[in-house]
């Protein structure tokens, strides 16, 4: 059962986690390209994409912890230190997901449909850091679930 645990665990990461790192990182730059050219539908129907695509492969991405722990809990690992930082790791990754990451792309969305655009706007550097601290968080986790420092499980 173990193994089928951690082959769902992995592959959740893979097809949810991975959609969101891409469109997250591929946000800022469209949005500073739809800033560059108001009006334009296809910057904006691009816009639109990216953020559908991180939301709904969010809300896929609760699959990644919920294999998680099933997989740890029948290695018998659940009180392992690699473990309970990467845990914190992925809440914090999914806070800034779903606290800043979602809602400052909702936010220019809606900008730029009410056409409120201003002069050239901060919020696509600070949605490429944000991205960036995301990924990140990600690729920490990713690192300790390879290495899993002072695991004796071999699997």
């Amino acid at each position: 059962m173990t193994k089928l645990f951690l082959s769902l665990h992995v592959l959740a990461a893979v097809v949810a986690v991975g959609p969101v790192t891409v469109a997250a990182s591929m946000f800022p730059p469209a949005l500073r390209r739809a800033h560059l050219a108001p009006g334009d539908r296809e910057a904006l129907a691009t816009l639109r994409v990216l953020h559908r695509i991180c939301r709904v492969y969010a809300t896929i991405g609760v699959a990644v912890p919920v294999f998680g722990f099933a997989t740890a809990s029948s290695l018998g690992v659940l009180g392992d230190g690699w473990l309970i930082t990467s845990i914190l790791l992925t809440a914090a990754a999914a806070a800034v997901l779903a606290l800043l990451l979602l809602p400052a792309q909702d936010r220019e969305l809606t900008a730029l449909q009410d056409a409120a655009l201003g002069p050239a706007s901060r919020a696509a550097g600070r949605l490429a850091m944000l991205t960036g601290v995301f990924n990140l968080l990600w690729a920490t986790v990713t690192v300790l679930m390879i290495i899993r420092p002072g695991s004796t499980t071999g699997a």
